[in-house]
């Protein structure tokens, strides 16, 4: 029964016209923002909601109206390769993409622009997640010539910290090229032209559009890509209050579009470059190596290592060098919630609500989850190893899940990268199926 209904439901939202998908998503992601106004307990997540609401809401119901439209008035479509069309669809219609730039503006941009605004005008905590102040605490740090690294732990009890601040806000839980997007608060500028949001978000913009630019992906595939990575709540409440994982996804998105068109060593220095900013690229960064292939086809791991290496490796090594306990606290130990300082990441999710109710198991779920998870993805590996991007991303979507279901100190907002990673691999995988069509019927 359950199977019968999986694919009915399945079957029902194929036949659906693109409109009408856009109106489940928009009107899913209204749905979203009621419940975050309703049950968050963030004022700043609420903030984001009620401006977002609206815009939802318009762009639903005038989807859907486009969707009955098309649906009643026009006659059914071939597929996108079927020989039996004079001309390709244009999918992206003037309609959508006014209802994209609606929410585009309504969602992400000006909340975005109010929160940074609201930030200038005092009471800045408020307004801005605790990474911002982070990123930009190293960026000021590092552009004095000072190591962004400087917190750590000492007989149980967090040493240098930066007076008047929690903590935690005085740890860089994040590898060296994230500062980059810090280096701005070093200039003598207001705080709306250098917030940290601004540049997480013009460079998620500009990968993003570069690296569906270049995929070869059926159109629709790449239109709901772009829509998870601007305008939903996947992108949009998090460019507005937070941001730093956002250009993270979207130079992993650019890697594997440039692993899907075969160019191993560049898509190897875009890994390398985002392995250079956050621990959460690594799991996909190595996972792709195993789709690395070259013009003709052959495997060509080395290739993609060595790209990922000559970028990763000087960025990363001189800090590790440097002060190699301290390196440790900051990005492993105190991301994980071993580092003894609690951390603002305790969204309630399976591995943190365990250690919550029964603490002594923080280092022995830690232990257990590594070393059982481990032999499950290597026992995978060797017996199915994924031959292609698509498979690649598709696992790594999994591997991210399980990881972030379980982790001790974790973020709900780091589901944004299994929720892409699953988007991406049907995106790569409608790719691979219309270039086989394509040769068959060659």
């Amino acid at each position: 029964m359950v199977k019968e209904l999986t694919l009915k439901a399945g079957t029902a939202v194929k036949a659906w016209t693109p409109e009408e998908g856009d109106a489940a998503l928009y009107g899913a992601s209204a749905l979203f923002a009621v419940l975050t106004i309703a049950l968050s307990g963030l004022v700043l997540y609420r903030q984001w909601a009620m401006l977002a609401v609206g815009p939802y809401v318009a762009a639903a119901a005038v989807s859907a109206l486009f969707g009955h439209r098309r649906r009643h008035l026009e006659p059914p479509e071939p597929p996108e390769h079927d020989e039996r069309r004079a001309r390709p669809v244009r999918r992206w219609s003037n309609p959508r993409i006014a209802l994209f730039l609606l929410v585009l503006f309504g969602a992400t941009l000006i909340p975005l622009s109010l929160e940074v605004a609201w930030r200038s005008e005092g009471n800045g905590s408020a307004h801005v997640q605790p990474e911002v102040s982070v990123v930009e605490q190293a960026g000021r740090r590092a552009a004095h010539g000072l190591d962004p690294y400087h917190a750590s732990v000492k007989d149980g009890k967090p040493v240098s910290l930066v007076p008047g601040e929690p903590a935690y806000e005085a740890f860089y839980p994040y590898l060296p090229l994230m500062t980059v997007f810090g280096l701005p608060s070093s200039l003598h500028a207001p705080i709306r032209l250098t917030d940290a949001r601004i540049a997480f978000s013009g460079v998620t913009l500009l990968v993003v559009l570069g690296a569906l630019a270049l995929a070869r992906a059926p159109s629709e595939h790449k239109i709901r890509t772009l829509q998870v990575l601007t305008v939903l709540p996947t992108a949009a409440l998090l460019l507005a209050t937070g941001g730093d994982d956002m250009p993270v996804v979207a130079f992993l998105l650019l890697a594997m579009v440039l692993a899907q068109r075969r160019r191993p060593g560049w898509s190897g220095i875009v890994l390398g470059i985002v392995s250079a900013m956050k621990f959460t690229a690594w799991p996909l960064a190595a996972l792709a190596l195993f789709a690395a292939r070259n013009a003709s086809g052959r495997r060509t791991p080395g290739r993609m290592a060595l790209g990922m290496l000559v970028v990763s490796g000087p960025v990363v090594a001189p800090f590790l060098i440097h002060n190699p306990h301290v390196f440790i606290v900051n990005v492993i130990l105190f991301p994980l919630g071993l580092s003894g300082v609690a951390s603002p990441a305790a969204s309630p999710l399976l591995g943190h609500l365990l250690v919550t109710a029964f603490p002594a198991l923080r280092h022995v779920l830690l232990i257990a989850a590594g070393a059982l998870g481990g032999a499950v993805l290597a026992r995978h590996l060797i017996r199915h190893p994924p031959a292609s991007v698509a498979q690649a991303t598709s696992l790594g979507a999994w591997v991210m899940l399980i990881a972030i279901l379980i982790a001790p100190a974790t973020r709900i907002g780091y589901l944004v990268y299994p929720i892409n990673f699953f988007v991406w691999a049907a995106m790569f995988r409608a790719e691979d199926q219309a270039r086989t069509l394509e040769v068959a019927l060659a």
